[in-house]
């Protein structure tokens, strides 16, 4: 017979820690769709697995930092750093 997979539900204040942010920020993610979340009667949970899918889905890949800040060439942030030496 095949094991049943527990699912880990977690509280919105312990969803929010997990993730380093506060609930107000962890209610816009479930609100604008990027965080799922089920509301039981007047208590919300999030199933642990899928917070840390969200987490891995926001991993900035390694690279130039032209996606951090796209309005500065990375020759632009060498001559800022240079000048401020």
């Amino acid at each position: 017979m095949s094991e049943r997979q527990i699912t880990e539900w977690l509280s919105s204040g312990d969803a929010a820690e997990l993730l380093g942010i506060g609930t107000r920020t962890l209610y816009r993610f479930i609100d604008e769709g990027r965080l799922p979340a089920y509301r039981f009667g007047r208590v919300i949970r999030l199933q642990r697995h899928e917070v840390e899918s969200f987490v891995s889905s926001c991993r900035i890949e390694p690279g130039s930092l032209d996606h951090l800040h796209p309005e500065l060439a990375v020759t632009e942030i060498s001559q800022i750093a240079s000048s401020a030496m």
